[in-house]
Protein backbone atom coordinates (compact mmCIF):
# COMPACT_ATOMS: atom_id res chain seq x y z
CA UNK A 1 0.00 0.00 0.00
CA UNK A 2 1.59 3.28 -0.96
CA UNK A 3 0.78 5.14 2.31
CA UNK A 4 1.17 8.69 0.51
CA UNK A 5 -1.27 8.38 -2.31
CA UNK A 6 -3.66 10.15 -0.97
CA UNK A 7 -1.66 13.05 -0.38
CA UNK A 8 -0.59 12.93 -3.78
CA UNK A 9 -3.69 12.80 -5.31
CA UNK A 10 -4.41 16.12 -3.21
CA UNK A 11 -1.41 17.65 -3.97
CA UNK A 12 -2.54 16.99 -7.87
CA UNK A 13 -6.28 18.10 -7.14
CA UNK A 14 -4.44 21.28 -5.93
CA UNK A 15 -2.26 21.74 -9.04
CA UNK A 16 -5.96 21.44 -11.06
CA UNK A 17 -7.74 24.03 -9.56
CA UNK A 18 -4.96 26.41 -9.58
CA UNK A 19 -4.91 26.09 -5.99
CA UNK A 20 -1.21 24.89 -5.23
CA UNK A 21 0.97 27.57 -3.55
CA UNK A 22 4.91 27.52 -3.77
CA UNK A 23 7.21 30.31 -1.86
CA UNK A 24 8.32 33.13 -3.20
CA UNK A 25 12.28 33.75 -1.92
CA UNK A 26 13.20 37.24 -1.27
CA UNK A 27 17.19 38.25 -1.62
CA UNK A 28 17.07 41.03 0.11
CA UNK A 29 15.97 43.54 3.08
CA UNK A 30 12.16 43.15 2.81
CA UNK A 31 11.42 47.44 1.88
CA UNK A 32 9.49 49.24 -0.63
CA UNK A 33 11.77 47.56 -2.78
CA UNK A 34 13.12 44.16 -2.86
CA UNK A 35 15.50 41.69 -5.07
CA UNK A 36 13.24 38.72 -6.34
CA UNK A 37 14.87 36.15 -8.68
CA UNK A 38 17.81 38.74 -9.47
CA UNK A 39 15.80 41.37 -10.37
CA UNK A 40 14.49 45.13 -8.23
CA UNK A 41 10.84 44.77 -7.86
CA UNK A 42 8.36 47.18 -6.52
CA UNK A 43 6.73 45.06 -3.49
CA UNK A 44 3.33 45.57 -3.09
CA UNK A 45 2.07 42.90 -0.77
CA UNK A 46 4.39 43.47 2.00
CA UNK A 47 2.63 43.86 5.52
CA UNK A 48 5.65 45.95 7.15
CA UNK A 49 3.38 48.87 6.32
CA UNK A 50 5.49 51.84 7.66
CA UNK A 51 8.59 50.32 6.13
CA UNK A 52 10.21 49.70 10.14
CA UNK A 53 11.84 45.81 8.51
CA UNK A 54 14.61 47.95 7.39
CA UNK A 55 14.74 51.07 9.34
CA UNK A 56 18.55 51.96 10.16
CA UNK A 57 17.41 52.87 14.01
CA UNK A 58 15.21 49.80 14.68
CA UNK A 59 18.26 47.87 13.33
CA UNK A 60 20.56 49.43 15.53
CA UNK A 61 18.59 48.62 18.46
CA UNK A 62 18.43 45.14 17.39
CA UNK A 63 22.20 44.59 17.17
CA UNK A 64 22.80 46.46 20.69
CA UNK A 65 19.96 43.81 22.16
CA UNK A 66 22.35 40.60 20.14
CA UNK A 67 26.05 42.09 21.56
CA UNK A 68 24.10 42.67 25.24
CA UNK A 69 21.01 39.78 25.23
CA UNK A 70 22.91 37.04 22.72
CA UNK A 71 20.65 35.19 19.91
CA UNK A 72 17.82 33.39 21.85
CA UNK A 73 15.61 33.15 24.92
CA UNK A 74 16.77 30.34 26.07
CA UNK A 75 12.92 29.05 27.21
CA UNK A 76 9.32 30.15 27.95
CA UNK A 77 8.25 33.52 29.48
CA UNK A 78 7.47 31.77 33.08
CA UNK A 79 11.30 30.04 33.34
CA UNK A 80 14.19 32.23 32.04
CA UNK A 81 12.31 33.82 28.98
CA UNK A 82 11.82 37.17 30.13
CA UNK A 83 14.13 39.95 30.26
CA UNK A 84 13.79 43.14 31.00
CA UNK A 85 13.82 44.09 27.07
CA UNK A 86 10.64 41.76 27.23
CA UNK A 87 8.78 43.83 30.04
CA UNK A 88 10.10 47.01 28.73
CA UNK A 89 7.99 46.42 25.44
CA UNK A 90 4.88 45.45 27.85
CA UNK A 91 4.87 48.54 29.13
CA UNK A 92 5.39 50.69 25.64
CA UNK A 93 2.64 48.53 24.57
CA UNK A 94 0.61 49.48 27.06
CA UNK A 95 1.29 52.93 26.99
CA UNK A 96 1.08 53.51 23.28
CA UNK A 97 -2.09 51.58 23.36
CA UNK A 98 -3.87 53.83 26.24
CA UNK A 99 -3.81 50.78 28.39
CA UNK A 100 -3.11 49.39 32.03
CA UNK A 101 -1.05 46.05 30.70
CA UNK A 102 -0.11 43.98 27.62
CA UNK A 103 1.16 40.82 27.12
CA UNK A 104 3.73 39.60 24.36
CA UNK A 105 2.90 36.35 22.88
CA UNK A 106 5.30 34.41 20.10
CA UNK A 107 2.53 35.53 17.71
CA UNK A 108 0.15 36.88 16.50
CA UNK A 109 -1.49 33.69 15.35
CA UNK A 110 -0.46 32.37 19.26
CA UNK A 111 -1.89 35.33 20.67
CA UNK A 112 -5.74 34.34 19.41
CA UNK A 113 -5.15 30.70 20.11
CA UNK A 114 -3.74 31.83 23.68
CA UNK A 115 -6.82 34.48 24.61
CA UNK A 116 -10.31 32.95 23.08
CA UNK A 117 -9.06 29.52 24.79
CA UNK A 118 -8.61 31.03 27.98
CA UNK A 119 -11.29 33.45 28.62
CA UNK A 120 -14.12 31.18 27.05
CA UNK A 121 -14.93 28.04 28.44
CA UNK A 122 -17.94 25.10 27.95
CA UNK A 123 -21.49 26.84 28.07
CA UNK A 124 -19.82 30.18 26.84
CA UNK A 125 -20.64 31.65 23.53
CA UNK A 126 -17.92 33.66 21.71
CA UNK A 127 -19.67 35.69 18.56
CA UNK A 128 -17.32 36.01 15.89
CA UNK A 129 -17.42 37.86 12.11
CA UNK A 130 -17.35 35.52 9.30
CA UNK A 131 -14.50 37.62 7.64
CA UNK A 132 -12.25 37.13 10.84
CA UNK A 133 -9.22 35.70 10.77
CA UNK A 134 -7.80 32.01 10.81
CA UNK A 135 -6.06 32.56 14.15
CA UNK A 136 -9.42 33.96 15.62
CA UNK A 137 -11.03 31.10 14.03
CA UNK A 138 -8.99 28.63 15.41
CA UNK A 139 -8.87 30.47 18.66
CA UNK A 140 -12.51 29.73 18.68
CA UNK A 141 -12.46 25.99 17.78
CA UNK A 142 -9.61 25.26 20.79
CA UNK A 143 -11.88 27.07 23.35
CA UNK A 144 -15.20 24.66 24.32
CA UNK A 145 -17.31 27.06 24.22
CA UNK A 146 -20.08 27.53 21.14
CA UNK A 147 -18.81 30.21 18.39
CA UNK A 148 -21.67 31.44 16.82
CA UNK A 149 -20.91 33.04 13.52
CA UNK A 150 -22.45 36.26 12.18
CA UNK A 151 -22.87 38.25 9.08
CA UNK A 152 -19.98 40.22 8.00
CA UNK A 153 -20.13 43.72 10.18
CA UNK A 154 -24.16 42.76 10.45
CA UNK A 155 -24.42 44.73 14.09
CA UNK A 156 -28.58 43.54 13.67
CA UNK A 157 -27.41 39.88 12.89
CA UNK A 158 -24.73 40.20 15.87
CA UNK A 159 -27.76 41.34 18.49
CA UNK A 160 -30.36 38.49 16.77
CA UNK A 161 -27.88 35.63 17.66
CA UNK A 162 -27.31 37.39 21.28
CA UNK A 163 -30.64 37.20 21.96
CA UNK A 164 -31.31 33.74 20.93
CA UNK A 165 -28.98 33.03 23.61
CA UNK A 166 -30.05 35.41 26.81
CA UNK A 167 -28.04 35.39 29.91
CA UNK A 168 -25.00 33.26 28.45
CA UNK A 169 -21.39 34.65 29.44
CA UNK A 170 -18.73 35.09 26.37
CA UNK A 171 -16.93 37.49 24.29
CA UNK A 172 -17.46 39.44 20.59
CA UNK A 173 -14.40 39.32 18.48
CA UNK A 174 -13.98 40.56 14.95
CA UNK A 175 -11.10 41.95 13.32
CA UNK A 176 -10.27 45.84 13.53
CA UNK A 177 -9.32 45.67 9.84
CA UNK A 178 -10.22 42.49 7.63
CA UNK A 179 -7.07 41.50 6.34
CA UNK A 180 -8.10 40.77 2.80
CA UNK A 181 -10.41 43.56 2.18
CA UNK A 182 -9.33 46.04 4.23
CA UNK A 183 -12.06 47.32 5.33
CA UNK A 184 -12.97 48.06 9.45
CA UNK A 185 -14.80 46.64 12.09
CA UNK A 186 -18.03 48.89 13.35
CA UNK A 187 -16.57 49.65 16.21
CA UNK A 188 -19.17 51.38 17.72
CA UNK A 189 -21.97 48.31 16.96
CA UNK A 190 -19.67 46.32 18.65
CA UNK A 191 -18.95 47.88 21.72
CA UNK A 192 -22.31 49.56 22.41
CA UNK A 193 -23.71 45.54 21.82
CA UNK A 194 -21.22 43.93 24.25
CA UNK A 195 -21.46 46.76 26.69
CA UNK A 196 -25.45 45.87 26.65
CA UNK A 197 -25.46 42.44 26.96
CA UNK A 198 -22.45 41.96 29.67
CA UNK A 199 -20.02 40.42 27.00
CA UNK A 200 -16.15 41.02 26.59
CA UNK A 201 -15.49 43.29 23.21
CA UNK A 202 -11.96 41.74 21.78
CA UNK A 203 -10.79 42.60 18.05
CA UNK A 204 -7.56 41.72 16.57
CA UNK A 205 -5.51 45.10 15.52
CA UNK A 206 -2.83 43.26 13.82
CA UNK A 207 -3.46 45.60 10.45
CA UNK A 208 -4.77 48.42 12.51
CA UNK A 209 -1.72 49.71 14.60
CA UNK A 210 0.60 51.72 12.79
CA UNK A 211 -1.54 52.53 9.94
CA UNK A 212 -5.47 53.92 11.58
CA UNK A 213 -6.20 56.86 13.53
CA UNK A 214 -4.50 60.06 13.24
CA UNK A 215 -1.31 58.46 15.28
CA UNK A 216 -1.48 54.94 13.48
CA UNK A 217 -3.30 53.82 17.69
CA UNK A 218 -5.89 51.63 15.58
CA UNK A 219 -9.54 51.64 16.03
CA UNK A 220 -9.96 53.16 18.43
CA UNK A 221 -8.46 56.54 17.66
CA UNK A 222 -9.94 56.18 14.26
CA UNK A 223 -13.67 56.39 15.96
CA UNK A 224 -12.73 57.98 18.87
CA UNK A 225 -13.14 55.80 21.24
CA UNK A 226 -10.31 55.20 23.04
CA UNK A 227 -10.30 53.17 25.86
CA UNK A 228 -13.65 51.54 24.83
CA UNK A 229 -12.74 48.08 24.01
CA UNK A 230 -12.06 45.34 26.61
CA UNK A 231 -9.08 43.48 25.19
CA UNK A 232 -6.83 45.14 22.52
CA UNK A 233 -5.00 42.21 20.46
CA UNK A 234 -2.90 42.79 17.83
CA UNK A 235 0.88 41.52 16.15
CA UNK A 236 4.50 43.07 16.23
CA UNK A 237 4.99 41.67 12.31
CA UNK A 238 3.45 44.46 10.65
CA UNK A 239 3.74 47.90 10.56
CA UNK A 240 5.86 47.59 13.94
CA UNK A 241 8.20 45.11 11.51
CA UNK A 242 9.16 42.65 14.11
CA UNK A 243 7.89 39.77 15.30
CA UNK A 244 5.12 38.43 17.99
CA UNK A 245 1.69 38.89 19.18
CA UNK A 246 -0.08 40.77 22.14
CA UNK A 247 -2.43 41.81 24.14
CA UNK A 248 -3.60 44.79 25.81
CA UNK A 249 -5.86 45.55 28.58
CA UNK A 250 -6.31 45.59 32.26
CA UNK A 251 -4.41 44.46 34.72
CA UNK A 252 -6.32 41.87 35.55
CA UNK A 253 -6.55 40.62 32.11
CA UNK A 254 -2.68 40.50 31.72
CA UNK A 255 -2.71 38.94 35.06
CA UNK A 256 -5.39 36.17 33.89
CA UNK A 257 -3.56 35.56 30.42
CA UNK A 258 0.13 34.51 32.16
CA UNK A 259 -1.56 31.95 34.55
CA UNK A 260 -4.10 30.77 31.58
CA UNK A 261 -3.16 31.21 28.33
CA UNK A 262 -1.93 28.02 27.13
CA UNK A 263 0.49 29.64 24.08
CA UNK A 264 1.93 32.05 26.63
CA UNK A 265 2.78 29.58 29.46
CA UNK A 266 3.83 26.98 27.05
CA UNK A 267 5.88 28.52 23.94
CA UNK A 268 9.96 29.34 24.10
CA UNK A 269 9.87 33.18 24.74
CA UNK A 270 10.75 35.31 21.30
CA UNK A 271 14.23 36.91 21.32
CA UNK A 272 15.40 39.74 23.27
CA UNK A 273 16.42 41.22 19.98
CA UNK A 274 13.34 40.89 18.32
CA UNK A 275 11.51 42.75 21.50
CA UNK A 276 14.49 45.37 20.93
CA UNK A 277 13.49 46.37 17.72
CA UNK A 278 9.95 46.26 18.36
CA UNK A 279 10.33 48.65 21.08
CA UNK A 280 12.31 51.10 19.09
CA UNK A 281 9.65 50.94 16.22
CA UNK A 282 6.91 51.17 18.23
CA UNK A 283 8.47 54.61 19.90
CA UNK A 284 9.24 55.95 16.54
CA UNK A 285 5.77 55.96 15.30
CA UNK A 286 5.30 58.30 18.89
CA UNK A 287 8.17 60.36 17.92
CA UNK A 288 7.11 60.59 13.66
CA UNK A 289 3.27 60.39 13.31
CA UNK A 290 4.10 61.79 9.83
CA UNK A 291 5.16 58.12 8.82
CA UNK A 292 0.94 57.30 9.65
CA UNK A 293 0.09 60.43 7.98
CA UNK A 294 2.12 59.41 4.81
CA UNK A 295 0.80 56.43 4.62
CA UNK A 296 -2.71 57.46 4.66
CA UNK A 297 -2.18 59.67 1.96
CA UNK A 298 -0.67 57.03 -0.21
CA UNK A 299 -3.50 54.89 0.89
CA UNK A 300 -5.77 57.79 -0.77
CA UNK A 301 -3.44 58.52 -3.95
CA UNK A 302 -2.89 54.81 -5.12
CA UNK A 303 -7.35 54.06 -4.71
CA UNK A 304 -8.00 57.58 -6.84
CA UNK A 305 -5.23 56.36 -9.29
CA UNK A 306 -6.53 53.01 -9.85
CA UNK A 307 -10.35 54.20 -9.93
CA UNK A 308 -9.33 56.95 -12.68
CA UNK A 309 -8.19 53.81 -14.85
CA UNK A 310 -11.42 51.87 -14.42
CA UNK A 311 -10.64 49.50 -11.14
CA UNK A 312 -13.59 49.88 -8.79
CA UNK A 313 -11.71 49.84 -5.15
CA UNK A 314 -11.71 52.03 -1.87
CA UNK A 315 -10.24 51.73 1.06
CA UNK A 316 -9.18 53.65 4.41
CA UNK A 317 -6.43 51.20 5.11
CA UNK A 318 -3.22 49.92 3.98
CA UNK A 319 -5.18 46.61 2.09
CA UNK A 320 -6.26 47.33 -1.18
CA UNK A 321 -8.79 44.44 -2.79
CA UNK A 322 -8.30 43.93 -6.30
CA UNK A 323 -10.93 41.79 -7.16
CA UNK A 324 -10.17 39.29 -10.27
CA UNK A 325 -12.72 36.18 -9.73
CA UNK A 326 -11.37 32.94 -11.25
CA UNK A 327 -8.36 31.43 -9.26
CA UNK A 328 -6.68 30.62 -12.95
CA UNK A 329 -7.16 34.51 -14.17
CA UNK A 330 -5.88 36.11 -11.10
CA UNK A 331 -2.55 34.26 -11.12
CA UNK A 332 -1.84 35.19 -14.81
CA UNK A 333 -2.66 38.92 -13.82
CA UNK A 334 -0.03 38.41 -10.78
CA UNK A 335 2.61 36.46 -13.30
CA UNK A 336 2.09 39.46 -15.90
CA UNK A 337 2.86 41.92 -13.25
CA UNK A 338 5.64 40.27 -11.61
CA UNK A 339 7.37 39.89 -15.11
CA UNK A 340 6.75 44.06 -15.81
CA UNK A 341 8.46 44.47 -11.78
CA UNK A 342 5.25 44.95 -9.32
CA UNK A 343 5.47 42.05 -6.46
CA UNK A 344 1.85 41.54 -6.09
CA UNK A 345 1.09 38.00 -5.44
CA UNK A 346 -2.84 36.49 -5.75
CA UNK A 347 -4.51 35.72 -2.98
CA UNK A 348 -6.92 32.17 -3.52
CA UNK A 349 -8.83 29.88 -1.45
CA UNK A 350 -9.03 28.84 1.34
CA UNK A 351 -7.67 32.34 2.29
CA UNK A 352 -10.70 33.97 0.40
CA UNK A 353 -14.25 32.15 -1.28
CA UNK A 354 -13.74 29.86 -4.22
CA UNK A 355 -14.27 32.20 -7.54
CA UNK A 356 -13.00 35.19 -5.48
CA UNK A 357 -9.80 35.67 -6.28
CA UNK A 358 -7.92 38.94 -5.79
CA UNK A 359 -4.53 40.59 -5.86
CA UNK A 360 -4.25 42.01 -2.91
CA UNK A 361 -1.63 45.57 -2.43
CA UNK A 362 -0.58 46.66 0.40
CA UNK A 363 0.83 49.92 0.68
CA UNK A 364 4.32 51.26 2.69
CA UNK A 365 4.84 55.16 3.41
CA UNK A 366 7.73 55.20 1.90
CA UNK A 367 6.01 54.49 -1.35
CA UNK A 368 6.20 57.61 -3.92
CA UNK A 369 3.77 58.86 -5.75
CA UNK A 370 5.25 58.40 -9.10
CA UNK A 371 5.69 54.02 -7.94
CA UNK A 372 2.13 54.14 -7.43
CA UNK A 373 0.91 55.37 -10.14
CA UNK A 374 3.07 53.59 -12.07
CA UNK A 375 1.78 50.51 -10.16
CA UNK A 376 -1.93 51.40 -10.69
CA UNK A 377 -1.19 51.96 -14.70
CA UNK A 378 -0.06 48.67 -14.94
CA UNK A 379 -2.64 47.04 -13.07
CA UNK A 380 -5.43 47.90 -15.04
CA UNK A 381 -3.55 47.65 -18.29
CA UNK A 382 -2.90 43.78 -16.51
CA UNK A 383 -6.14 43.28 -15.50
CA UNK A 384 -7.58 44.31 -18.88
CA UNK A 385 -5.24 42.00 -21.32
CA UNK A 386 -5.97 38.99 -19.16
CA UNK A 387 -9.33 39.91 -19.61
CA UNK A 388 -9.04 39.98 -23.37
CA UNK A 389 -6.87 36.87 -23.46
CA UNK A 390 -9.65 34.72 -21.63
Amino acid sequence: MDKWKRIEEELQTLRRQHLYRETKVIESAQRSHVRYQGRDMLMLASNSYLDFCDEGRVKEAAAQALAEYGTGSGGSRLTTGTTILHTQLEETLARFKGREAAVVFSTGFAANGGILPALCRAGDVIYSDELNHASIIDGCRQSRAETVVYRHNDMADLERKIRERPGRQGLIVSDGVFSMDGDMVDLPGLVELADAYGLLSMIDEAHATGVVGATGRGCEEHFHMEGRTDILMGTLSKAIGAEGGYACGSRILAQYLKNRARSYIFSTSLSPVTMAAAKRALELIEEEPWRVGRLQENIRWFCGQLRERGIETDSETAIIPIRIGAEEKALKVSGMLMERGFFIPAIRYPTVKKGEAMLRAALMATHTKEELSSAAAAIAETVAAAGLEG
